[in-house]
């Protein structure tokens, strides 16, 4: 193993200068991993070693030539959790309807809509194919947070997630959306949003964010939960059980003639005399037709946000709570936002319809929902 003095070790936690790295990713034309000893090195063994099964196998080689591990070179983590080898794609059977930018990466349909600030008016088929998608998602969700447990990849939730939306004749939302590469966003311990799932097992003590968009009938639903892999430490329990609160507080407050402003108001106060923080950069948003559209829900309070909710209005609300500062950054693969200071954030998210008379949650727990953790 080569020396060197520039890099940072890649073993889960460390985080010190490395001053080696592995002879089996050279020899296989892989992205070097670094590492500042050989105790380090062996200890990581097993998780590292899937990066040679990744690069032995066929199906894997263009996941291997994207050179994705490579874009981390250099760079100083914020936090212990370190990327790790990506899956192959999944393939959509051309039998499944899909979004605009299935095939590209462009949603054309959205970027005719940029600028808009004025919320959709959805009529009455409109909210039943809501209803639909938002129930299919739930199920979607559901099936994946079966499969958390120490031991298993996020990768291997991707396939959960993928093969449940495909045999329902749904297409999975994040997939190829802005070339996202995966068909789920799996966001484990201080990841904030937006974690690529790939081939590191999850841990006991991990908390992991499943977010979960199902393209049905037209339309896209939205939800997320975080979940606890085995048994966490009592800092974690007091965030995932703050963040699920913060939404459902600002979800109670949801009816015809709030602010959409107001909401911020409503998590930030919670959050903080929970002793947490809340995220600026990432907002609720609307979704229906488009995966993303107006209006704008920051979960922050004194926000700028416009608009008054009306009637036929449906919307995202999807608070990220942190332990410690609410900074962020993004990771080198231009998706994964972490925390600022390496703590853990915990997000939980619903599709809202606002009625007449109030609100109506459209990805609801069902009675055959894993129970919440902490209850």
């Amino acid at each position: 193993m080569d020396a060197t003095e520039s890099n940072i070790c890649s073993s889960d936690g460390c985080g010190k200068p490395a001053k080696m790295h592995c002879p089996t990713c050279v020899k296989l034309g892989l992205p070097k991993s670094w590492f500042c000893a050989q105790d380090c090195f062996k200890a990581n063994w097993n998780t590292h070693k899937a990066v040679h099964k990744l690069a032995a196998a066929p199906e894997s080689s263009s996941v291997i030539s994207d050179r994705h591990l490579a874009k981390f070179g250099g760079y100083r983590f914020t936090g212990p959790l370190r990327p790790h080898a990506l899956g192959p794609r999944r393939v959509v059977p051309e039998s499944v309807p899909k979004p605009d930018y299935a095939a590209d990466g462009i949603s054309r349909s959205e970027l005719r809509d940029r600028g808009n600030s004025v919320p959709e008016i959805n009529d009455a088929k409109s909210i039943q194919a809501m209803r639909e998608t938002c129930r299919l998602g739930r199920e979607v969700l559901d099936a994946a947070a079966r499969a958390v447990r120490p031991g298993v990849t996020t990768d291997e939730i991707d396939r959960v997630v993928h093969d449940y939306c495909i045999e329902h004749g749904a297409y999975p939302s994040p997939l190829n959306y802005r070339n996202f590469p995966k068909s789920v966003c799996t966001s484990v311990n201080e990841v904030i949003c937006h974690g690529i799932p790939d081939m590191r097992e999850l841990e006991h003590g991990d908390i992991v964010n499943i977010d979960v968009t199902t393209f049905f009938k037209g339309h896209h639903g939205d939800l997320n939960e975080t979940y606890f892999v085995g048994e966490v430490d009592a800092e974690s329990k007091n965030l995932v059980k703050t963040a699920y609160e913060s939404l459902m507080l600002a979800i109670d407050a949801c009816r015809p003639g709030v602010m959409y402003r107001d909401l911020g108001n409503i998590i930030t106060k919670h959050a903080n005399q929970n002793g947490c923080s809340v995220v600026k950069s990432y907002t609720g948003h609307g979704v229906g037709r488009l995966f993303h559209t107006a209006p704008n829900i920051p979960h922050y309070s004194k926000n700028k946000a416009v608009g008054v909710m009306k009637p036929g209005h449906v919307f995202t609300i999807e608070p990220m709570i942190n332990v410690g500062t609410w900074r962020d950054e993004i990771w080198p693969d231009d998706w994964t936002a972490v925390t600022a200071d390496g703590q853990r954030s915990a997000q939980f998210e619903h599709t809202i319809l606002i009625t007449e008379t109030g609100h109506e949650v459209l990805t609801a727990r069902l009675e055959s929902s894993p129970p919440l953790q902490w209850l």
